[in-house]
């Protein structure tokens, strides 16, 4: 974690949103579903980066348009890049399955006109 975000992140605001967003999204990894595939979300990841310059921001720091609930694999493809590792899944009737590749998302979000 970046120094200047520390006290964001300890911060009882943060953790109150962080929480309230994963129970929104029921605890799961958004970008896993999309692929048809469960995964525990264990981070609330900013699809719009903090930067020292936004932080302060409440659209940019705490607004749900802005999180996005991801399991620690696809937290760590979006700041470090990589294949998807999970390359197999279970069908309906249990059989084993490859699964379909990983879909690019965009780092996406908005504009909020002040510098986000």
């Amino acid at each position: 974690m970046r120094p200047f975000a520390e006290k964001f992140y300890a911060s009882a605001a943060w953790k109150k949103t962080r929480a309230a967003y994963l129970q929104s999204v029921g605890g799961l990894c958004e970008r896993c579903e999309l692929r048809g595939l469960i995964e525990v979300a264990t981070i609330v990841h900013h699809k719009v980066y903090l930067t020292e310059q936004n932080i302060n921001d409440l659209e940019a720091a705490l607004s749900w348009r802005n999180l996005e609930a991801l399991c620690s694999e696809c937290h760590n493809r979006e700041h470090h890049g990589g294949e998807d590792e999970k390359c197999y899944s279970f069908a309906p009737d249990g059989s084993l399955r490859k699964r379909p590749p990983v879909q690019k998302i965009g780092r996406g979000g908005f504009n909020t006109g002040r510098g986000v």
